[in-house]
């Protein structure tokens, strides 16, 4: 069982990561928002969004001048995304950064919330919050691989199998990564 103590022993504070350099990248933080017993939270971004509309995402975004951290960052774009209390996240540090195939240089936050925690997405934002559960993150079969051709070249891509969605791309990478720590495994 996922409880708190098991997250916090196996992605404890602090928790050491990769930080890559920028470069020409556009700097992004997201919120891995655990709740224990439960598993991460993720949402659908709103049809209306002018990139990534209607994908899978954590709640996060653009690093802000005035944000203090990544931290900070990406408890920000949690508040107004989702609607939550920044008080309510427990960060437990950082995964691996990584850069997108679209130019986002992504810092993961890991943060534990607490059991029943509630959320009031933004409708311009979020069309909807919903949880991927530990079972699914745990089960060594998950997630699939696929395969693709883009501007010519084979690329390989994971699927994290979802009854109503389809996680894919920077989202299923970062699963991967995290599912990859609560399994024991290296990152």
């Amino acid at each position: 069982m996922m409880d708190a103590a098991a997250l916090r022993r196996l992605l404890p504070p602090g928790l050491a990561h990769n930080a890559l350099a920028a470069a020409a990248n556009r700097p992004a933080a997201v919120l891995v928002a655990l709740e224990p017993g439960r598993g991460v939270w993720l949402t659908r971004r709103s049809a209306r969004m002018s990139a990534h509309a209607g994908q899978v995402s954590f709640p996060g975004g653009k690093i802000e001048p005035g944000d203090a951290s990544v931290e900070a960052a990406a408890l920000r774009e949690a508040a107004e995304e989702i609607g939550l209390d920044p008080a309510q996240a427990e960060i437990l540090g950082r995964m691996d950064d990584f850069i997108t195939g679209t130019g986002f240089h992504i810092s993961p936050v890991i943060a534990l919330v607490p059991q029943g925690v509630r959320f009031t997405p933004d409708p311009h934002e979020v069309e909807e919050v919903f949880c991927l559960s530990f079972a699914a993150l745990l089960d060594p079969a998950l997630p699939q691989p696929r395969h693709a051709v883009r501007r010519g070249a084979a690329y390989k891509f994971w699927v994290w199998p979802h009854e109503e969605h389809v996680i894919w791309g920077a989202t299923a990478r970062i699963l991967l990564n995290l599912a990859q720590r609560l399994r024991g495994a290296a990152a």
